[in-house]
């Protein structure tokens, strides 16, 4: 399951998307963010976007697109509303990854990967990008997967560095750093800016899990705790990333998870 996204939806289940080699995206759903079931792919040959001829979910650094289909269902059918753009056409080399965001009465979108973390205001809709507007760049080239959450003053934006996709000799790591502004600067625990590649490191590999990375929607249960899901390799078989659930504390206003280290057990989310 590399690359979750996760919503909550109004029947107060979880449904995870992915970005596993098949073409069409799997669907996932919970209860508990901890027991999960395939129900679906997001897309069938007859619906998945089109705008791509032969298109797959990974593709070359200067065709890939961002499409935004919709539906009124978590488990769709989905239904293909058009690319916002491909990388040639914004100019962004390996335009992944994307995250969304509303506030301060706008529809923000982020995306990158390696080049840049780049941000555009999408229009009312969110299905398209806002007319005069230029995109805008809010951290370095040493990221991807980007994620930014709100909590009390500070937006904390957190991203992954290393290699994602090497199996057991992936080093990949999930970082963050934090702004008073959804538009940075994002900053580590010196003041030194994540546009400069710097940064805290939130999570990294252990004895029995590596490439810990690309986390998802950051989720607060019944009792209050705050979770966080990402991906990584399970050294026992490393030919596929797993999903990860992991707590969230809060220290001096700093994000962590316990020993910054994938938790091997912990107490389940109560919802």
């Amino acid at each position: 399951m590399p690359d979750p996204t996760i919503i909550k939806a109004d029947n107060g289940n979880f449904y995870l998307y992915a970005t596993e080699n098949i073409k069409n995206a799997p669907i996932l759903e919970s209860t508990d963010l901890v027991n999960w079931e395939l129900v679906r792919t997001a897309f069938t040959e007859q619906n998945r976007p089109s705008f791509l001829p032969d298109g797959s979910i990974w593709g070359d650094e200067w065709t890939y697109g961002i499409a935004a289909p919709t539906s009124d269902n978590p488990t769709g059918p989905f239904s293909d509303k058009g690319k916002l753009f491909q990388n040639n056409e914004i100019d962004v080399q390996n335009s992944i990854d994307r995250f969304y965001i509303e506030g301060n009465g706008k529809n923000t979108f982020f995306w990158g990967s390696f080049i840049g973390i780049y941000g555009h205001e999408l229009s009312e809709d969110g299905l398209t990008l806002k007319r005069d507007t230029q995109k805008f760049q809010i951290a370095g080239t040493a990221y991807e997967a980007t994620y930014i959450y709100k909590r009390g003053q500070y937006y904390y934006l957190f991203c992954a560095w290393g290699s994602c996709c090497k199996g057991a000799n992936s080093t990949y790591q999930t970082v963050v750093g934090r702004s008073e502004s959804l538009f940075g600067l994002y900053l580590n625990k010196n003041g030194e800016s994540m546009s400069d590649n710097e940064h805290e490191i939130m999570i990294h590999g252990n004895h029995l899990f590596v490439g810990t990375g690309h986390n998802t929607e950051i989720i607060s249960d019944n009792e209050g705790k705050t979770w966080m899901l990402s991906h990584a390799f399970d050294l026992n078989d490393p030919t596929g990333r797993v999903l990860m659930l992991d707590e969230i504390q809060l220290e001096n206003d700093w994000s962590f998870v316990d020993g910054n280290t994938p938790n091997l057990s912990w107490k389940k989310p109560s919802f």
